[in-house]
């Protein structure tokens, strides 16, 4: 293939072509892009200013295709991403009416956008909805958590949620599948004394259902805890024959942690050892498993001693 070889006066003219080929070229795509196009967005809808008598339920999805005036540089680098990534939709109207129309909120809109972005249009420009008899309902509030104590700390009493019950509103066929609430996961680490704390309640996924109130306050008594160790007589259940067992040994030494502040009051009465005859009745067993069948829920159990007894049936 032959090589076309330049002069030096050649060589600066076919630098100053290609030159004034880019700058040209840089030239028209700045003024490309900064003309007005119009290029479609999503974005999801955030209802507020709900139907104070009526429940609803949406007809269509709650995402929606923005028609969006914008410069040639924004269809180069944001397309498709509105900011703020939602945007919020005043229900106000259908206190009288089964509809929203777009048309009507497109002020509202584009004050939610930046201030480079223009909404001409929705599609589709009219959101349905169909309504019901709006219910009250109060359920239990749940706490999740996810905590961690200092060594020899943990939780010495039983977590207290203020409020207990939330009240929910909404169309009573989701109303029937709700029974309990969640909040937010809570976390802490390393905690030493009685921790208190307001976490919100869970967001509510049901655009027509609306929660009161948002969050509750928490209280979780701590405390200290220390080894203890008590003798309790073994009891024999599920003899429904009647049968006369001999236990060797007769009681088993439970060791457990307790908090300090329950250290004196936590006795004998509060626990219960039994060994379940069952187990060798009709599953065969040669040794009998001892069963904690009562111990306080705020205590923990390190070790049985024995964890197995041996037995004689006396006919």
């Amino acid at each position: 293939m032959p090589v076309i070889k330049l002069t030096k006066i050649e060589r600066k003219r076919f630098l100053a072509f290609i030159t004034c080929l880019l700058i040209a070229i840089g030239a028209w795509l700045f003024l490309a892009l900064n003309n007005k196009y119009i290029y479609t967005a999503k974005t999801v809808l955030v209802y507020k200013n709900f139907p104070s008598k009526r429940a609803f339920h949406a007809l269509q999805s709650d995402t929606v295709d923005l028609q969006v005036e914008g410069t040639g540089w924004q269809l180069l680098f944001a397309r498709l991403r509105i900011k703020p990534q939602s945007i919020s939709i005043n229900l106000e109207k259908l206190n009288s009416r089964n509809y929203i129309l777009f048309s009507e909120q497109l002020l509202s809109v584009n004050n939610q956008l930046e201030t480079a972005q223009k909404v001409i249009s929705v599609k589709p420009d009219t959101l349905y909805f169909d309504f019901s008899e709006r219910k009250v309902k109060r359920v239990p509030l749940k706490l999740l958590s996810k905590l961690g104590f200092a060594k020899q700390y943990g939780v010495s009493g039983e977590t207290e949620l203020t409020p207990e019950y939330i009240t929910l509103s909404g169309p009573e066929q989701d109303l029937k599948q709700i029974s309990e609430w969640y909040t937010d996961t809570l976390s802490a680490d390393q905690i030493q004394r009685t921790f208190v704390a307001r976490v919100p309640v869970m967001r509510n996924r049901m655009k027509n259902v609306s929660i009161f109130p948002t969050s509750a306050e928490v209280r979780i008594p701590v405390d200290e805890f220390t080894e203890k160790t008590l003798e309790l007589p073994i009891r024999v259940i599920n003899n429904k024959q009647y049968l006369n067992v001999r236990l060797f040994p007769k009681k088993v030494r439970v060791t457990f942690l307790v908090s300090l502040s329950d250290y004196q009051q936590i006795d004998e009465e509060f626990m219960d050892a039994a060994v379940d005859i069952d187990d060798w009745r009709t599953l065969g067993h040669s040794q009998l498993r001892i069963k904690m069948r009562r111990f306080p829920e705020y205590c923990r159990l390190v070790k049985l001693e024995p964890e197995k007894v041996d037995f004689i049936i006396e006919k």
